[in-house]
């Protein structure tokens, strides 16, 4: 008994009809029909009764079906499972992320992915949550890490809550250090000159955000940069600048780090993917690690 004859079987038990049968599994009618009456033979049992314009299964073919079509099922999850073992075993992921994520939070859990699984390619595209959120409805990504609330709500998306993180204030060492004590207010940054991100990022329409609600407009020193260029500008005393804990933490070096006074600012970051697709096996266990973390 081939697991071909089985499958030319079921298609013909469906259709009641050897030349639709045929049609739906891609092989020519007088092919399926050989292989039927060789598995009839096989058995020692007609499987049909074939009448002009009417086929019907025999009591033998009425006992074959249900076990035909759970061997057929159960070679597909074995196909499945097996693909799933390849899956961690090569291919890629497409990861987004904002860059303060990438700066912050990547690193350690995309080290312990690559240590586990060598031969999986990480792609990472760098943007805020808006183009990142854009990316992976277009099917360009995915997973994407982004900051709730999304700029603009999505049904097509399924997002997960992965952390909240504390925002704080990096100012230059040899500069004077932002407010009164040991910690800032915002109401504080009214005095100070702010390097900030470009626009579309995240933390910049935060910190303009709550800087406004204090009744002020920001005053810039400089601004359009990335996370790594506004950490630079701030080391060279150009300004403050209101940033993730994670990211004041890992370069740190060469900054001076002052917490922002109670109620501070906070920002969520969700694990966002399309509801519509499941992510590749991969992807769901990189999704895994991240959510462990």
């Amino acid at each position: 008994m081939q697991f071909q004859q089985l499958q030319y079987f079921v298609a013909v038990a469906e259709t009641r009809h050897f030349t639709r049968a045929a049609d739906l599994v891609h092989v020519a009618q007088p092919s399926l029909s050989q292989q039927i009456k060789a598995l009839e033979r096989e058995l020692g049992a007609d499987l049909f009764l074939r009448a002009r314009g009417n086929i019907t299964l025999t009591d033998a073919g009425e006992a074959l079906l249900p076990l035909a079509r759970r061997i057929l099922a159960d070679a597909d999850t074995a196909r499945h499972e097996v693909l799933e073992l390849v899956q961690l075993r090569s291919g890629r992921i497409r990861l987004g992320a904002t860059p303060s994520l990438c700066t912050g939070l990547l690193p350690d859990v995309l080290r312990a992915f690559h240590d586990r699984y060598p031969g999986i390619r990480l792609l990472i595209e760098e943007g805020g949550s808006h183009d990142l959120v854009r990316e992976l409805a277009r099917g360009a990504l995915d997973l994407a890490l982004v900051v709730l609330p999304l700029p603009t709500p999505s049904p097509a998306l399924t997002t997960v809550e992965l952390l909240r993180e504390d925002l704080v204030v990096v100012s230059s060492p040899e500069a004077p250090a932002p407010g009164r004590g040991q910690t800032v207010r915002i109401s504080d940054l009214e005095g100070e000159r702010l390097v900030m991100f470009r626009h579309g990022y995240d933390l910049r329409e935060l910190t303009v955000a709550a800087c406004r609600a204090e009744g002020f407009e920001p005053d810039f020193a400089v601004e359009g940069g990335e996370m790594d260029a506004v950490l630079g500008f701030v080391r060279a005393g150009l300004g403050v600048a209101v940033v993730p804990r994670m990211v004041a933490t890992r370069s740190g070096r060469g900054l001076r780090v002052t917490p922002l006074a109670r109620p501070g600012l906070h920002r969520t970051i969700a694990l966002a993917h399309r509801s519509d697709v499941a992510p590749p096996r991969a992807a769901r266990e990189l999704q895994r690690m991240l959510l462990e973390r």
